[in-house]
């Protein structure tokens, strides 16, 4: 299994850059942050930074959307940073939560990121492809290789990553929930003609390493609640579209967000983030790893024999370097070792 480190791009840039340095030599070998830019700061600039400071780490966001740049321009971008790097990149995109949200326009319609998934690995691997109307080359691109993995919770989204994408990103480390989206992504891409196992399968969750005991893992789930409440935006929009009482999507993923009332994106990601008070602790306990070692060791092991390659764990809590160490010194090696 790989590592992958997720980070928010705030302010100072150097600080990123940092961590991500510290995670390579722990033995990760995925860096990726959120790309929002109303939020947080441009990524792709610090990506060149982090590239330049690293040897082999793999950079990308988790993730972009088809609107926040015009597609040739994302392709162009990760086409540069892989001329110069060595094909060290990988795009992480969705329809856009935050980015677009934020910014006061509507998500993408799946169709339009179909299209859009196709358009940018074109562009930045050098082929002609059609964007808007228009065909267009990236004429100077070399041996360019750009994987596209894409984020889905719900029935529909979950068929498009296996018709159409490289990677399929897991945004929750349950174990009923992912093998649940595992399958259904597989049979999407037998059905599209595609090799199932060659998708790549990315759980990505907080992870909070801490003692065994009501103290510790209490003030753990207050650190790592905000993330229960971010998965609730995307939980809401699938009930809006199927239904409360719809059997397509499964009741564990569902019923948690009945208490929901609202969400700012200003908070967005953040501990302490007072519209994710809604979220259970159990809620918590499954969509997150939390505890000593052995206990991510575990979960880890579980999700490694449903078919999960790697596990990028989100480190927006106080405990970042704890953790990346933590990781470093015990979880990786133990997952290994399983």
């Amino acid at each position: 299994m790989d590592f992958g480190l997720v980070l928010q791009p705030d302010p100072p840039a150097a600080q990123t850059v940092g961590l991500m340095q510290r995670a390579e030599r722990n033995g990760f070998r995925y860096g990726w942050t959120f790309d929002s830019a109303v939020l947080w700061q441009e990524p792709f600039v610090i990506y060149s930074r982090v590239l330049e400071h690293t040897e082999r780490l793999i950079v990308g966001p988790m993730v972009t959307n088809p609107g926040t740049r015009t597609w040739e321009v994302t392709a162009s971008t990760f086409a540069t940073l892989n001329e110069m790097y060595g094909n060290r990149t990988v795009c992480g995109i969705g329809r856009g939560d935050s980015a677009m949200r934020v910014a006061g326009r509507t998500p993408h319609t799946l169709a339009r990121l179909g299209t859009c998934i196709d358009a940018i690995r074109d562009l930045a691997e050098g082929r002609e492809t059609v964007v808007d109307g228009a065909p267009m080359r990236l004429s100077w691109v070399r041996d360019g290789r750009l994987p596209v993995w894409m984020a889905a919770y719900g029935p529909k989204a979950l068929a498009l990553v296996g018709q159409k994408a490289d990677g399929f990103i897991v945004q929750l480390a349950d174990l009923f929930l992912t093998e649940w989206m595992i399958k259904s992504v597989r049979a999407a891409a037998a059905d599209a003609g595609r090799d199932p196992a060659a998708v790549t399968i990315c759980v990505a969750a907080p992870a909070y390493l801490c003692a065994d005991t009501p103290d510790a893992l209490a003030h753990a789930r207050e650190q790592c609640r905000w993330f229960g409440g971010m998965v609730g935006n995307h939980v809401a929009d699938l009930v809006s579209r199927y239904g409360e009482d719809s059997n397509v999507v499964p009741d564990a993923l569902t019923s948690y967000i009945e208490r929901r009332e609202g969400y700012d994106y200003a908070q967005h990601g953040r501990t302490g983030n007072p519209d994710a008070e809604f979220v259970p602790d159990e809620i918590v306990d499954r969509f997150c790893i939390l505890g000593p070692p052995r206990a991510h060791i575990a979960k880890l092991t579980a999700l490694g024999k449903l078919g999960v390659d790697q596990f990028a764990l989100y480190a927006m809590h106080d405990a970042r370097e704890q953790v990346i160490d933590g990781y470093g010194a015990d979880v990786i090696p133990g997952v290994a070792a399983m």
